[in-house]
């Protein structure tokens, strides 16, 4: 796992398996964990990484209920878990998904864990809406459906860091997932483009943390690439040049078997 420090309250920590990002945004005496890391030892590692920097945690956040985005439940087991209340209805239509998924993945990488994924209480939080930091800050909560049928992003604007979930990646094309469409996620992608001109940095779901020029230039792919998504016409969308592996023309299928 990768450990960088964007701001003297922003550090990010980027998983090994798809560059899944976490992010703890500090201010005053508060702290919060904005998604999760994957593997054992990484989520393991986050409390010796709170302790470093000094810092008290406060509560978990995460951008959507992908299974992937809810893991420092596992290591905080008793910290509250604030989404998006989009998120939690979600959650209570689908239950066990998540930890089913979880179980899944773990047996395709032979991941052994000591204890099961347990979400206990969650906090629906209005989006849009805000959510104080400390005694001086507060964190601006934005719709980000598309991708799923649920979201937000996160604007810190005391350090000027936008946590967008799984939109903006550098390593992975749009993705639309079950529940996900199309014209939500170019909607999303529009309803984010001024926080990313104004941010220092913007992190994504998957892939490292990014500035706004470069963000600037995914999301003008990323909107481009939609607006051409054809089932009548599967060529007319073309792959960015930087995302056209192997699993990113299989993501590409499975968006037009979802239009």
């Amino acid at each position: 796992m990768q450990v960088v420090a964007l701001d003297p309250g922003v550090i990010v920590a980027r998983s090994v398996k798809w560059q899944t990002t976490c992010t703890l945004l500090h201010r005053g005496d508060e702290t919060f964990i904005v998604d999760s890391p994957v593997f054992p030892d990484e989520l393991d590692a986050l409390p010796g990484v709170l302790g470093q920097a000094g810092w008290g945690l406060s509560g978990l956040l995460a951008t959507h209920a992908d299974w992937d985005h809810l893991l420092a439940r596992l290591v905080f087991p008793e910290a509250p878990l604030g989404v998006a209340e989009t998120s939690a209805a979600r959650l209570r239509a689908e239950p066990g998904v998540a930890q089913r998924r979880l179980r899944e993945s773990d047996e395709d990488d032979y991941v052994t864990r000591e204890r099961p994924l347990t979400l206990g209480s969650v906090q629906a939080l209005p989006v849009p809406g805000k959510l104080d930091l400390g005694e001086d800050a507060e964190l601006e909560l934005l719709p980000a459906d598309g991708h799923t049928a649920d979201g937000m992003a996160i604007w810190a604007p005391f350090a000027r860091v936008l946590c967008v979930g799984d939109y903006i990646s550098p390593v992975e094309i749009p993705m639309i997932s079950e529940g996900g469409s199309r014209t939500a996620y170019l909607a999303t992608l529009l309803r984010l483009a001024p926080y990313v001109e104004q941010a220092d940095w913007i992190v994504p779901g998957h892939g490292a943390p990014i500035d706004a020029q470069r963000a600037t230039a995914i999301l003008r792919e990323d909107i481009k690439y939609l607006e051409s998504l054809s089932v009548d016409n599967p060529d007319a969308a073309q792959l960015p040049l930087a995302r056209r592996d192997r699993i990113q023309k299989q993501i590409h299928t499975e968006n037009l078997t979802r239009l």
